[in-house]
């Protein structure tokens, strides 16, 4: 039995996956229009480079980067652009999005086939095509992959870790992936580590998914340099940091990256989208989105075009919607957002939908108890209840001396705080007050 690797903090939600665990991945189609906001991913924004009644095809580029932290932006299906203008996004604001109605034809635009074995290809060539593919990081972050794939020359890259922890609760995405695309999740794995010019990878799954641990031991044996590492069932077991500390035993500084320690950690649809990029030709169009939550008939796992609406997705899945739906959550329910309303659309990074019913509970917010309680749950070792309440009486710059922007914000603090306090909320509020306060002194 191999041991299980952990890490300190945490906490442990109900996990909620059985409904969706043993459900296999079945495609939606194409969908009658597709939403594609610019703002896709952290980093530089894009530049339309289609107009309206412009006619386009799958897997054309709609929008192009201004920097080198940036990617393009591709159709999802071929038809019309019928918009180029700001349209609700799943965040609560309005934000520029093209917008495009299908033709019914899914006609794709010629891309360049994987005829090379990824093995003939040069690391910098490799890097260009996850680049050109539009590929981010497809755990929730939404970095762009070849800039994680870009270590600068004084920090070489040891390890690569493939994130299968999946730690959210009801998300089997990456689960169902690590069964039914096993072996090109490997080839994938050796794609990334070519690139990296890494000496060991590392395959990390919590221990409560026992048949992907098994496939990926059992593919792993022939590799050289291939480990699996069991990870104890535990929330945010999926974080960076949490999961180089638990499987490679290093720690990440303060303000630092994975890379500061020799490690690149992606995850598991992240790893495959690089495979399709390589192996395909086929830019980052669709995702794989579980759909589950209180009282659903067809929850499951679904391949989604990227830009289908969430009520189109919901009506192609056919399922009844729970009677008095009150909240549907894009992401899982520690660090996923509640959506503004249902006409929002799929993103890249998205890879959950969990519906819940009925009257939700609201915390009554009381006065800190200074149990602690917050403190041993943080998995960044920070002190989140006085983080709360500096925030609250805007003291930023003790916010900043406190490491306020190495908070995840994970909600585990928020989770465990027998008060219902919303630590995680006044924690982000004072989080981003400092990075913006940062950026103009740096401006």
């Amino acid at each position: 039995m191999l041991k299980e690797a952990t890490f300190k903090g945490g906490v442990h939600p109900p996990e909620f996956k059985s409904a969706t665990s043993d459900k296999a991945i079945k495609p939606l189609g194409v969908p009658s229009r597709v939403i594609l906001h610019l703002q896709q991913h952290i980093g530089a924004p894009l530049k339309a480079v289609v107009s309206v009644d412009d006619q386009v095809a799958a897997g054309q580029v709609l929008a192009e980067p201004t920097g080198f932290v940036s990617v393009p932006l591709h159709s999802s299906i071929s038809g019309k652009v019928v918009a180029v203008e700001p349209y609700p996004h799943p965040s609560g604001v309005s934000l520029p999005a093209i917008v495009v109605e299908s033709d019914g034809e899914d006609k794709w635009a010629k891309t360049a086939k994987g005829a090379k074995k990824y093995s003939d290809l040069s690391a910098d060539e490799l890097r260009k095509i996850v680049q050109q593919a539009g590929i981010v990081g497809l755990g929730g972050a939404a970095f762009p992959t070849h800039v994680k794939l870009s270590p600068p020359p004084g920090k070489p890259i040891d390890t690569f870790i493939l994130n299968g922890a999946e730690c959210e609760p009801w998300l089997t995405t990456d689960y169902r992936q690590m069964l039914e695309r096993s072996k090109d999740l490997i080839t994938g794995v050796k794609i990334v580590m070519r690139i990296l010019e890494a000496e060991r990878a590392l395959v990390a799954v919590e221990r409560n998914k026992p048949e992907a641990i098994e496939v990926m031991d059992r593919l792993c044996r022939d590799e050289l340099n291939f480990d699996v590492v069991p990870l104890k069932t535990k929330y945010p077991q999926g974080g960076e940091k949490q999961l180089i500390q638990a499987v490679a035993g290093r720690q990440v500084p303060s303000g630092g990256l994975p890379m500061d320690v020799g490690c690149v950690v992606h995850n598991v649809s992240t790893v495959l989208s690089i495979f399709d990029a390589v192996a395909k030709g086929r830019p980052l169009t669709e995702k794989v989105v579980t759909v589950a939550g209180d009282d659903l008939r067809k929850a499951g796992n679904y391949r989604v075009r990227v830009g289908m609406t969430v009520r189109e997705l919901l009506e192609k899945v056919g399922g009844k919607l729970p009677d008095g739906l009150s909240k549907v959550i894009m992401g899982g329910p520690m660090m996923g957002l509640a959506l503004p309303d249902l006409d929002v659309p799929v993103l890249k990074s998205t890879n959950g939908l969990v519906l819940m019913a009925g009257q939700v509970p609201v915390s009554r917010h009381r006065p800190c108890l200074r149990c602690g309680s917050c403190v041993d749950s943080c998995p960044i070792h920070l002190m989140p209840c006085e983080l709360a309440l500096l925030a609250e009486n805007m003291r930023f710059d003790s916010c900043r001396e406190y490491s306020v922007k190495d908070c995840i914000e994970c909600g585990s603090c928020s989770y465990t705080c027998p008060s219902g306090r919303n630590l995680v909320q006044l924690i982000r509020f004072a989080k981003y007050t400092v990075m913006e306060q940062d950026r103009r002194k740096k401006a």
